[in-house]
Formats: structure tokens, C-alpha cells, sequence
């Protein structure tokens, strides 16, 4: 079991990245990938520069050639690894986690992230010491790279229909929640043709307009902007611009699956194939994949997972829950910005609001929440969890990732451990909200109960 590595790379507070360890996770990543050039990028957090520098030593230090980008988005530094042929890349951020957070994402050739199970190699490294370091003469400068993001907003702008865009000139509201989206959003929908107004546009690694990750919650301040303004509709990213949330014309809060649901219905009509996604994703995509003629391949929850899975069949479109779609002609990242891109080309190419766009896709209400892990073993928890939800009757269980129990008519619920924080997420799933909501209640009391038995020391 990986002790540093979660569903995406290394994660913690500044207790965890001390330069010294940072230092010597990278050189052991360095190790691992056999050095090679390393494309480096960060979000705006305030721990940047010096998490950065110390991952920069390390990767040095092991006989790397490092490509800095400075500040970037996640997906222009998936981008940029792939695009460069670059043997693997590190961004330092913690995406949506909080601004005392940060995290090192490792990516390996292609610009696909290191899953947990590959990252126990890494860590086996880093705990033996036993890393060759280069010798004075072998040290590598570090090159930096201004153009990525420049490169990266022309890819997309290629790959979406600009004409149609311009055509409708729609009315956008950018919440760019104080990371790296404010200096790459605005630019990029000004160029596609929209009249755009912003909010928490300058970079911050306080994050003070509002919490990094886009919920319901945290967007209030969009929400509101909307329908003040009468915008066609908002936009929102978390910190490093690798998910993206959507409000519609009449405020409301489009949720991650349904957003996702509709990329996949853009992409199938361009044509057949896979949508790779995880187990905790709504079966409004797979009814929206399998109606278009495409099918849909299950994974564990985790970017690297999808990613692996997408460079290996060849698949045309990726995704998670929770507003992240890979488009694989651009990067295996997940793309916070070609997904806003090509929603806010079919609203233009359809001549539909997006509150129809969505309306249009088949009924399902989401239900979300979570549960603290406790101190204790969450392996011990799980188990628990996994017992007691399989006795439940008529219900088919999947246990790719957690435990997921579907039920007849379509409703589902989903238990399984966070990756990122010290949580089981709980989410549900179901025709009808009440019930959604009723799935949900029921279930995160089991979760809460067996946590109280079982997570602690």
C-alpha cells in the first residue's frame, strides 16, 4: 500500500513538502522514469516557489534536464509534456485542496500521471536512498519555456469551431477563483469570440474570492453574477484549471456528471468510440454514450487511471464526476478549459441555452457528501463498509474502487475512500432528487456508524 501516493501524486501540507523531501521524492521519480527531460509547472499557491525549487534540485540532482514553465495550468503542463515528447513532468499544486495544501503531480511519458500502485515504486526508491546522483559534470541547466500556455490555448482554438462561436458572440461570466485560470481563461474565450466579465481573475495563493474547488457552495458568488447580468452562462475552475463547472443562463448549478454527460454526446457525433470514466460517475453518461453509438469503459477513481486506460484502447473521451474531461487530441489530462471551450461551442453550433442543452439529457439527480476517516486503518474501514453494503438485497455490487451498489431502475450508491483527504466519499445517484437524497441519508448513516466502530486507533 502506498504510503505518500494518493489517486494523483503526493499530497499534504507543508508538514509532509519539506524541501528535503520534496528534493528526494523527485530525484527517486527521476530514478524511476531513468532521467531524461522533465517539463516543471506550478498554480499560484503561496508554497510555489519553494516546493518548485526543491523538486527542480532533485530532478537535477539525478541527472535530468528540467523545462520550468513557471506558473501553469495543469493541463498546459500535460499538454507541454506530451506535445515535447518529454520523459515525464511534476506540477506543483494541490488543485482543489485548501491554500495550506500543495502536492506534487508526476507525470511519466505521454503526460500520464503516476498512479498510486506505480508511485510505491517510487516510494520503495525514495526510502532506500539508493539513487544515483549525477556527477558535477553531468548537471543539467534548466531551460525555461514562456510559450506552453500560448501553445496550449492555440491547440484548443484549433480544435473547436471558432466561426460559430463568433457568430453568436455569447455573454460569459469567468470565475477563475484566484489561481491559474485567470491568466489563461479570459484571453482564450476573448479569442473564441465571447464577451467575457470576470471574477477572482488575479492570481492569489489565499485564494480569497472564494474556495478553490468549484461546488455549488463556493460558486454563489457566479451564480448570483448570472443572473445580474443576464449572461448566457458562468464558468468555473478550481485552482489548477484541470476541472471546470458550469452555471446556466437561469443560475443554475450544473453538476459535474451532466457536464460531462454532454461532452461525451459533442464527441461520439464526431465519432464512435470508448468514454473511459470511473465508478463513480453517473449513469447519465453511460445511457448519453451508449444511445450515441459509443461504450463505456469502468475504471478506478483517479486521473491516472483514465489516462492509462484511454493511451491503451485508443478511447475518445475520459472523464470524472467532478467536472474533468481528458480530451486525448490535446493531452491525457483532464482539460478544464477545452471542456468550457467545446459547451460553450454547442451552445452557439445548437442555437440552445445551456439550461436546455442539459434539460436534454436523460433524468438523473446527484447527491453528494462525505464522512471523516477517523485515525485509524482506512484499509480496516473499507472492508467493513464492504461487508455491510453487500448484504444489501437486490442490489449488484462492484468493488473496482470502494463498493458500488446499483439497484434496479437506475439509482445507485457509491462508498469509497478519498485519495486526497482523510474521507469516504459518499455519493448517490437516482431518478428523482427525494430519492437521491434518501440513498444518500441512508448510506452515509452506515458509513458514519462503521466508521465510529472501526476508525479509530
Amino acid at each position: 500500500m502506498a504510503k505518500y501516493f494518493g489517486t494523483y501524486g503526493v499530497r499534504g501540507k507543508l508538514g509532509l513538502l519539506t524541501p528535503e523531501f520534496v528534493s528526494g521524492m523527485c530525484a527517486a521519480f527521476a530514478a524511476y522514469i531513468g532521467g531524461g527531460k522533465v517539463v516543471v509547472g506550478t498554480d499560484t499557491r503561496t508554497s510555489r516557489e519553494m516546493v518548485k525549487h526543491a523538486a527542480i534540485a532533485g530532478l537535477i540532482s539525478a541527472g535530468c534536464e528540467v523545462v520550468d514553465l513557471g506558473v501553469a495550468a495543469s493541463p498546459t503542463v500535460e499538454f507541454e509534456a506530451k506535445r515535447s515528447g518529454a520523459a515525464g513532468g511534476v506540477i506543483v499544486t494541490a488543485s482543489h485542496n485548501p491554500p495550506e495544501w500543495n502536492a506534487l503531480k508526476l507525470m511519466g511519458r505521454e503526460g500520464i500521471g503516476i498512479s498510486r500502485e506505480k508511485g510505491e515504486a517510487i516510494e520503495k526508491v525514495f526510502e532506500s536512498g539508493k539513487i544515483r546522483r549525477a556527477e558535477w559534470s553531468e548537471l543539467k541547466e534548466v531551460a525555461r519555456y514562456e510559450l506552453a500556455s500560448r501553445e496550449h490555448a492555440d491547440a484548443i482554438l484549433a480544435k473547436t469551431d471558432v466561426k460559430a462561436v463568433k457568430k453568436r458572440a455569447p455573454f460569459v461570466v469567468l470565475d477563475c477563483g484566484n489561481g491559474v485560470a485567470g491568466a489563461f481563461a479570459p484571453r482564450l474565450f476573448r479569442e473564441l469570440g465571447c464577451k467575457v466579465v470576470t471574477l477572482n481573475a488575479q492570481a492569489d495563493g489565499f485564494f480569497p474570492g472564494r474556495n478553490s474547488e468549484p461546488t455549488r457552495e463556493n460558486v454563489s458568488g457566479l451564480v448570483a453574477c448570472v443572473k445580474a447580468l443576464s449572461a448566457d452562462l458562468g464558468i468555473a475552475w478550481d485552482g489548477d484549471g484541470d476541472r471546470v463547472i458550469f452555471v446556466d443562463e437561469k443560475g443554475g448549478y450544473v453538476w459535474g456528471d451532466k457536464s460531462f454527460a454532454l461532452c461525451a454526446k459533442i464527441r461520439l457525433r464526431e465519432g464512435k468510440g470508448a468514454v473511459v470514466t470511473t465508478v463513480a460517475t453517473g449513469n447519465v453518461v453511460k445511457e448519453v454514450a451508449e444511445k450515441a453509438g459509443g461504450r463505456i469503459d469502468y475504471v478506478p477513481v483517479g486521473a491516472p487511471y483514465i489516462a492509462e486506460r484511454m493511451a491503451k484502447t485508443g478511447a475518445v473521451l475520459g472523464g470524472e464526476e467532478v467536472g474533468g474531461v481528458v480530451w486525448p487530441e490535446i493531452s491525457f489530462g483532464k482539460d478544464g478549459f477545452m471542456t468550457a471551450a467545446k459547451v460553450v461551442e454547442e451552445t452557439c453550433r445548437a442555437g440552445k441555452p445551456l439550461s436546455r442543452l442539459i434539460g436534454e439529457l436523460p433524468g438523473f439527480f446527484n447527491a453528494k457528501s462525505k464522512v471523516d476517516a477517523g485515525s485509524g486503518d482506512k484499509a480496516r474501514t473499507l472492508a467493513a463498509i464492504r461487508k455491510e453494503f453487500s448484504r444489501e438485497p437486490g442490489a449488484r455490487a462492484n468493488v473496482v474502487d470502494g463498493i458500488r451498489l446499483d439497484f434496479p431502475g437506475g439509482a445507485w450508491v457509491i462508498a469509497r475512500p478519498s485519495g486526497t483527504e482523510n474521507y469516504f466519499r459518499v455519493f448517490s445517484e437516482a431518478r428523482t432528487r427525494d430519492e437521491a437524497d434518501a440513498l444518500l441519508s441512508k448510506y452515509k448513516r452506515k458509513v458514519e456508524e462503521i466508521v465510529g466502530r472501526t476508525g479509530r486507533k
